[in-house]
């Protein structure tokens, strides 16, 4: 599978290469949360941990998935379709892209309703891997974004896709 471009976000196609460029594009998405229903840190932080946590494992297993191919061993990822960032997070995903198609307040219904309720039920599938096991321990305590309104949540979706290991 060919590795998918990141954008920093402005246009230029360009990943953020140095600390201090993650750190501004964090402490951006840290603005945009406080300008959202997030006022403080204590309220934005698990936000912003979320997010980030489901997008490092995207890529992470799309390293992953790459290398299984390369070496010729099969590789199974956690989440499938649409549950995985790069379709319902980035800005090329096709979830993303159906989505702000469609009617107001979609994109909020699908993760509230669809994402969030997923990931907390992947440990009760019978062949549950330790991997989503440990996803959906760590989205148990996500009931719903806190992100006030479709465009800062994608806005926050954008600069974190930015975001490169």
């Amino acid at each position: 599978m060919a590795r998918r471009a990141r954008s920093n976000g402005n246009g230029n196609g360009r990943t953020l290469g140095t600390q201090q460029s993650v750190d501004a594009a964090v402490w951006s998405i840290c603005d945009i949360l406080r300008r959202s229903n997030c006022a403080g840190a204590l309220q934005y932080v698990p936000e912003l941990t979320w997010l980030l946590f489901l997008r490092i494992l995207d890529e992470r297993e799309e390293n992953e998935q790459e290398h299984a191919k390369a070496v010729g061993a099969s590789f199974r990822t956690s989440l499938k379709a649409p549950y995985r960032w790069r379709d319902w997070a980035a800005p090329d995903g096709a979830k993303r892209r159906q989505l702000a198609e469609g009617a107001m307040g979609a994109f909020f219904h699908f993760v509230n309703a669809e994402l969030l309720p997923h990931l907390r039920a992947l440990r009760d599938k019978p062949s549950a891997t330790d991997r989503q096991k440990v996803i959906s321990e760590i989205m148990s305590g996500v009931e719903r974004t806190r992100i006030d309104t479709e465009k800062n949540m994608l806005d926050v979706l954008d600069k974190l896709d930015a975001i490169s290991e």
